[in-house]
């Protein structure tokens, strides 16, 4: 799946959702007027009623999600999980911000994938500015911030071993060979220290784009939840990327998910005291069932999208959906992408803890166009290359599959991916399927070396049957990962085909 024929079709909706944004609307004259404003009221407030697809929702779970422009960041914001990123790199969050803009934000690293083995902490203070509504991510603001001090805590012997390998000699008031753990030294203030913190690969960047989404539940609560800028998947990249999607939202220490045990732990830590998370029982991957996303979900390269998957481990089949949006409320449908094929579970990831690796072969992709723009792109290709010439309708499905994909789409079939699965159990002890996170540049994991080492947002398993099986009397955790890694290869193949999230599917074949 690579990056060049489908990223062709992107570039193209994206600069048709551009030209719409720029033109339909006319000339903006407030900074902070959002580019779509359908679903944006007088005060700019995004608001939108989202459900998740599954037959196990109670009525009462049905929440109503709205988002401010600008946002309001004031309080605290926490990790939920032990973090995964690209790397790989496990870490957990605590973010503060002050009402005089200023920042302090607290970042620990572990030595595994369970954020139980402490290795590094690291406490950054500096200031945020909101600039104006995002012109490439809708829903977003786009923010400059400016670090005036970063220290670093190192906690274990094993870890200041490996940082030595990596650091300068002498960072600010920081020299490896005199480090005592447990003490804190400064690696950058605003006179010195930038090489150190390229070094350790580290950035704020993410900063770069903001969104706030509060969620409005029928019982009366409410959960907040910060969305910062996504992390690049090519370390090499990661200090200079502008983020353009999200990674794995913070939750308001105030208002956020009941019960939250690793929200509690990483609200009381500090740099000297970083949290050490429960143990969680490693679960099987098995993937028969349903999956579907949790939200509407926003990728870089302008993708709003949602995924539906469907495993038949017996056959070691999948088949999977991918909706893909012009907004980020996922409300305006742009075109459908069906994908199918089969999936061989490989050994335990040799890198995540937890995780397997897997191999999926996409043999069959079709797609339904929901947009006029977008029939008229696909009718113009030539004979033979994607689908049956000149037969693109709204509404109608087209199958690839005949003329082997469709180069304006980078769609090649039959194609192989090399993919990460993770199975967890939510709060309520439902099961969630994490697939590997797309590259971000839209290339595709062809190769074994290629593999992902991060995780898109999860997915829940909504099939009814499953949660009943899951949930009778006997069935214990390992019972209910197996069950969850079949969903896993399906979902990692279906997130193949979809691409970037579609990008890097698309993108790719």
């Amino acid at each position: 799946m690579s990056s060049g024929p489908f990223s062709h079709l992107l570039r193209g909706i994206w600069l048709l959702w551009l030209w719409q944004a720029v033109f339909a609307t006319g000339t903006r004259s407030r900074i902070w007027e959002v580019p779509s404003g359908s679903a944006i009221s007088s005060n700019f407030s995004e608001s939108l009623q989202w459900e998740q697809d599954c037959p196990y929702q109670h009525p009462q779970d049905k929440v109503r999600i709205t988002a401010d422009v600008p946002p309001r960041l004031d309080g605290t914001w926490v990790s939920t999980r032990c973090e995964v990123r690209p790397g790989p790199e496990f870490l957990t969050r605590s973010y503060t911000f002050h009402p005089g803009r200023h920042f302090q934000a607290l970042q620990h690293y572990y030595a595994d994938s369970g954020c139980q083995d402490p290795a590094y902490s690291l406490m950054i203070r500096g200031k945020l500015r909101l600039r104006h509504a995002s012109w490439i991510t809708q829903g977003a603001t786009d923010a400059e911030h400016h670090l005036s001090k970063v220290a670093i805590v190192i906690h274990s012997t094993a870890a200041k071993q490996g940082l030595t390998s990596s650091l300068p000699s002498s960072c600010v008031t920081l020299t490896l060979d005199q480090v005592v753990p447990g003490k804190l030294y400064e690696l950058y203030n605003t006179r010195g220290g930038r090489g150190c913190l390229a070094a350790l690969g580290f950035s704020m960047m993410e900063m770069g784009l903001v969104r706030v989404e509060t969620q409005h539940h029928r019982h009366g609560g409410k959960i907040q939840e910060l969305l910062l800028g996504d992390i690049d998947t090519d370390w090499n990249q990661r200090t200079q990327y502008r983020p353009t999607g999200y990674q794995q939202p913070l939750q308001n220490a105030m208002h956020h998910i009941h019960p939250c045990p690793v929200c509690a732990l990483v609200y009381r830590s500090s740099e000297l005291h970083p949290p050490v998370l429960p143990h969680r029982p490693a679960l099987p991957i098995a993937l028969a069932g349903r999956w579907v996303s949790q939200r509407c979900e926003t990728r870089p390269n302008v993708l709003f999208l949602t995924r539906d998957f469907t495993f038949d481990p017996e056959k070691n089949a999948w088949e999977g959906t991918y909706r893909h949006y012009s907004d980020s409320a996922c409300s305006q449908l742009t075109f459908i992408l069906r994908a199918s094929g089969h999936y061989a579970q490989g050994n335990p990831s040799a890198k995540v803890l937890g995780a397997s690796d897997f191999v999926f072969k996409v043999t069959t992709v079709k797609v339904t166009a929901a947009e006029e723009s977008t029939v008229k792109l696909l009718n113009a290709t030539r004979p033979g290359k994607c689908g049956q010439m000149g037969g693109w309708e709204v509404g109608v499905e087209q199958d690839l599959t005949p003329t082997g994909g469709c180069n304006l789409l980078g769609i090649k079939l039959p194609h192989k991916e090399y993919e990460l699965f993770k199975v967890e159990l939510d709060h309520r002890k439902h099961p969630l399927l994490f697939i590997g996170e797309r590259p971000t540049d839209g290339s595709s994991p062809d190769r074994p070396h290629r593999r992902p080492t991060s995780f898109q947002p999860p997915m829940v398993l909504c099939s009814m049957t499953e949660m009943q099986t899951f949930h009778r009397s006997g069935v214990n955790s390992k019972q209910v990962q197996l069950a969850v890694s079949g969903t896993q290869r399906l979902e990692h193949l279906v997130l193949l085909v979809l691409g970037t999230v579609l990008c890097s599917w698309l993108c790719d074949f």
